[in-house]
């Protein structure tokens, strides 16, 4: 069963999923679709409220950067990287693995 459709998401722009009690940060750039933990690690803000460049999510509230492919974090004030998952795409039919 899928997650969400690809048509659905929007380029670079973050999309909230809760799925199996986990907030997760979606986010499409190209035809690659990235999944990541929504929470900052070092604020608790949410990422899917963030701006999205290249392949980084920026936290809205310090600035904190993550790295979409793999989670890092990759500018302060964050030295922690959140969880990345696996995303499967399969047609219109987008799956997060948890």
């Amino acid at each position: 069963m899928s997650d969400i459709a690809f048509s659905d998401l929007q380029e670079s722009k973050p999309f909230r999923l809760e799925k199996s009690g986990k907030a997760i940060c979606v986010v499409k750039v190209g035809q690659e679709v990235f999944a990541i933990d929504d929470t900052c690690s070092h604020s608790d803000a949410s990422l899917s409220e963030g701006d999205v460049e290249k392949f980084a999510v920026e936290c809205w509230l310090h600035g904190a950067a993550f790295d979409l492919r793999t989670g890092e974090a990759v500018s302060m004030p964050a030295t922690e990287n959140v969880k990345s998952y696996p995303v499967h795409v399969d047609g219109d039919s987008v799956t997060i693995e948890i």
